[in-house]
């Protein structure tokens, strides 16, 4: 039955977790659930608490750090951030007022960034920058 003290000391360490979001009551959580598969096969509550602390000490020096440090790198870009540094085909005429160009397989409204510059059909362009619904090329 220890297994089932095990387990409710897991969920209340998630839930800690979700309330601090801190990582080491997750870790921590690890070690219950390590624990609870110890009990549950039978080892001593002598070999389980030295395993629930080594897991969870061992997870909060070693795997923390790391999983600290990839969340602080820069996120995934999604949307239309995502575009941006994309190559485009220009399929319309792009100036510095209008033009459609095909980008990811979508036709965009196009306008050139610098305000000089054509760009005729069958070119290649660089996506700039996402203004509204329109791509701002060079």
């Amino acid at each position: 039955m220890g297994w089932v003290w095990w387990m409710v000391t897991a969920v209340l360490l998630l839930l800690a977790e979700h309330a601090t979001a801190t990582l080491a009551c997750l870790m921590a959580a690890i070690g219950a659930a390590v624990a609870a598969g110890l009990a549950a096969l039978g080892l001593p509550l002598a070999g389980q608490v030295p395993v629930f602390v080594l897991v969870s000490l061992g997870l909060i020096v070693l795997a923390r750090p790391a999983v600290v440090r990839r969340q602080a790198l820069p996120g995934l870009r999604t949307g239309v951030a995502a575009l941006v540094g994309s190559n485009a085909l220009v399929t319309r005429r792009v100036d510095a007022h209008s033009g459609h160009i095909d980008l990811g397989g979508q036709t965009w409204s196009a306008r050139s960034y610098d305000p000089d510059a054509v760009f005729e059909p069958g070119a290649v362009v660089h996506v700039l920058e996402i203004s509204g619904a329109t791509a701002l090329v060079g």
